[in-house]
C-alpha cells in the first residue's frame, strides 16, 4: 500500500499534501507533527534514523517531543507510507515508499547502496514459479563488500 502513483505525488505538486490524503485515506489523522516528520524525510538525504529525523524535526520546531516522532513512524510505517530498514545491529531507518528499491549494504564499513527494485524481476519470477513466494524488493538487502573495501580481483 505504498504512495507511489497516489493524486498529489507528481512534478510540480504538493508531495507532502498528497501524502497527508493517503495518510487520512488508510484511517490516519493529518497532524502538525505528522506533517513536519514528513518534510524532515523529504528534506534528508537517504535513509534517516529516527534520531536523524528528531534533530530535523526539531530543527524547525524545537517543542515536538521524541516520542512524537517515535509514535508517528510507527504509524506511518503501519499506514504504509513510509518503510523502516533493520540491518544488522545498525539503527533501523526510515524513508518513504515512493519507489521500490532493495540495499546493498558492505558489511566492512556499513555503507548502504539503494538500488532500483526493477533488477529483482527476473529474481522475482524465479522465486515466485519455484517456491510460491513473492518477493518485496523495497524490503531486501544483500551483504557484500563495497568497490572501495572488496579485495582487489585477479586480472583476466
Amino acid at each position: 500500500m505504498g504512495i507511489s502513483g497516489q493524486a498529489g505525488t507528481g512534478p510540480g505538486s504538493d508531495p507532502i499534501g498528497g501524502i497527508m490524503a493517503t495518510v487520512r485515506e488508510h484511517g490516519g489523522r493529518a497532524t502538525s507533527a505528522r506533517r513536519l516528520l514528513l518534510e524532515a524525510l523529504i528534506r534528508a538525504p537517504g535513509h534517516q534514523t529516527a534520531d536523524e529525523l528528531t534533530a530535523g524535526v526539531q530543527a524547525v520546531v524545537p517543542e515536538v517531543n521524541k516520542s512524537t516522532i517515535y509514535r508517528n513512524l510507527e504509524e506511518l510505517v503501519r499506514l504504509g507510507v513510509i518503510d523502516r530498514t533493520c540491518y544488522g545491529q545498525r539503527a533501523a531507518t526510515y524513508h518513504l515508499t515512493t519507489r521500490s528499491h532493495s540495499h546493498l549494504i558492505c558489511e566492512k564499513c556499513g555503507q548502504v547502496t539503494e538500488i532500483p527494485g526493477i533488477l529483482f524481476g527476473a529474481l522475482g519470477k524465479a522465486v515466485l514459479g519455484q517456491y510460491g513466494f513473492t518477493i518485496e524488493p523495497r524490503k531486501s538487502a544483500f551483504i557484500g563488500q563495497c568497490r572501495q573495501c572488496a579485495p582487489a580481483l585477479p586480472a583476466g
